[in-house]
């Protein structure tokens, strides 16, 4: 346990933003998953708006800093490729 008042501090704010982090990586997971599985359903409409609303959910993590633009940018185009591929 740390004894340092600033250190005690910063052990709180970690942690409040590793539990916002968290949330923000499983929403991104979620909507991935979403665009899988409206493209496994051969659901072109469906395919395109859950594509739309998770690239959107990956560009506003990558912008919080809570994801690097390479992964962001490999996710977004391996999700792309399943909807081009309807």
């Amino acid at each position: 346990m740390a004894n340092i008042k600033s250190q005690i501090k910063r052990n709180r704010t970690n942690e409040l933003a590793n539990q916002r982090n968290k949330s923000a990586k499983a929403a991104v997971r979620t909507a991935v998953k979403k665009v899988k599985l409206a493209v496994e359903a051969k659901d072109k409409k469906a395919a395109n708006e859950a594509l739309v609303a998770a690239i959107r959910l990956i560009d506003k993590t990558v912008s919080d800093g809570i994801q690097h633009r390479n992964t962001a940018n490999r996710q977004k185009s391996e999700i792309q490729k399943l909807v081009n591929s309807l």
